[in-house]
């Protein structure tokens, strides 16, 4: 087997040897409630991993995550006394804004979508601030579990509610890219823009819909963040872009974009589950995590990357 072809497989190998050696030294992390634990304890980082696997497959770059989802949670703590289960819909809505105004800025005033992502994130963190006045703020839990309870807890033998949300969120963007006209543009976007350009593709609107649904996901982790905590905070989600970006690259989508996808990034956050638990497991102190995930990232991009459509670094 070719390198090429070797290559494709690299996420499966990783996550079947990460097991391998985690379960061997601890047995008891291959226990099925605990398996079932860890999948659950990811599904909001799997969710916001997954809008930004769709930036990242056109060959951008989404920052504003994180500060998304972060503001989402406030939103929708504050909003859920008056609109109860609509809060949902209007947080969401908030979020697919937020992602197409990222869009907007990157496409039609030609900002680096690294920067025009940066710019949006930072309002987005000042709505979250200026909502909460910089404080936690908390749910009604009667309130919450009348709107939301359907998004948490348990259902049948065991399996989190929220694993079946991202298996439907999971479906539904598969769909989106391997079978509708979206996803193609999408494909041809990422694998080479000025080709795509050229054949009368409407690039700007393809890239506006990416970042746009990006923004939508973001916003429905950070909804979830709200549900399982029972509040909000524009520092909720504090943490979580980094593992995102690296769930995404580590998982076999690019920077580069054109190839990988969502179920790449699927492999991908499992990976980085099982990085995390290890690292609980081994007693890597929380302040030297984001080194080990920084560590990852730095070799992902070094072994994801088409250097073909990249002939100088700056």
């Amino acid at each position: 087997m070719s390198f090429g072809r070797l290559k494709r497989h690299f996420p499966w190998i990783t996550l079947a040897v990460l097991v391998l050696i985690v379960g061997t030294i601890h047995p008891s992390f291959l226990r099925p409630q605990n398996l079932i634990e860890l999948a659950g304890d990811i599904v909001p980082l799997f969710i916001m991993a997954l809008g930004m696997t769709l930036v990242i497959y056109i060959g951008g770059i989404d920052l504003s995550a994180q500060s998304v989802a972060n503001m989402t949670t406030v939103l929708a703590t504050i909003s859920l006394p008056i609109f109860g289960v609509f809060s949902g819909v209007l947080v969401i809505l908030a979020g697919l804004a937020f992602g197409a105004l990222s869009g907007f800025v990157t496409t039609r005033l030609k900002v680096p979508s690294f920067i025009a992502t940066l710019a949006v994130g930072g309002l987005a963190l000042s709505v979250g601030q200026y909502a909460s006045s910089q404080r936690a703020l908390y749910m009604d839990a009667g309130e919450r579990d009348h709107a939301f309870g359907w998004m948490v807890g348990s259902g049948w033998s065991g399996v989190p509610h929220e694993l079946i949300l991202a298996l439907v969120l999971v479906v539904l963007a598969w769909f989106l890219q391997n079978r509708t006209t979206i996803g193609r543009a999408l494909k041809a976007i990422g694998a080479g823009e000025p080709a795509a350009v050229a054949s009368g593709l409407k690039v700007e609107r393809y890239k506006i819909l990416a970042f746009a649904f990006s923004g939508m996901l973001a916003a429905i982790a950070g909804l979830l963040f709200s549900v399982k905590l029972s509040g909000g905070s524009p520092t909720l989600a504090e943490g979580f872009l980094l593992p995102a970006i690296v769930a995404v690259l580590v998982g076999g989508t690019p920077l580069t974009g054109g190839v990988g996808g969502v179920l790449n990034t699927l492999v991908g956050v499992l990976i980085v589950a099982v990085v995390r638990a290890s690292m609980l497991y081994f007693g890597v102190p929380a302040t030297s995590q984001q080194i080990v995930f920084g560590i990852v990232l730095i070799v992902a991009i070094a072994l994801t990357i088409d250097r073909s459509k990249i002939r100088i670094v700056k």
